[in-house]
């Protein structure tokens, strides 16, 4: 299964328990495949440098290292008007268009809102957990 993981999926991930950390073991298992773009990978690296600085403990710099390493990363492509209130946030429809993957997981309201747009799905953690992990 192939899906776009939103950076605050990601991030909740490394840093706390939850459907997160459940998807990211999933990851890590070869399970879900996550597709990337460099984009996306930036938002990532910057987002978990900064809170490495207040959770020092967890090595979430390695974590991400060994996600960015099992996830595909293609080119991006660039949509021809924005779909999401926040035009950042359309960068992982971009990147599920590039990949061809289907599904989105994100807890953002602006994502979640965009559900259906180019035949892409997007779940919250929960959701997808609850719908393509658990049985």
């Amino acid at each position: 299964m192939r899906v776009v993981l939103d950076t605050n999926v990601v991030v909740s991930g490394l840093f706390f328990s939850g459907p997160p950390s459940v998807i990211l073991e999933e990851v890590f298992s070869g399970r879900v495949a996550i597709v990337l773009t460099a984009g996306i990978i930036d938002e990532y690296m910057r987002v978990v440098a900064e809170l490495a600085k207040r959770y020092p403990r967890v090595d979430a710099e390695a974590l991400l290292d060994e996600i960015i390493r099992r996830g595909e990363v293609r080119p991006s492509v660039t949509l021809l008007h924005s779909i999401c209130v926040d035009p950042s946030d359309d960068k992982f429809f971009e990147c599920a268009v590039a990949g061809k993957a289907k599904l989105i997981v994100s807890g953002d309201r602006h994502l979640l809102d965009a559900s259906g747009t180019f035949g892409v799905e997007v779940l919250t953690p929960r959701a997808f957990v609850e719908n393509y992990l658990q049985g």
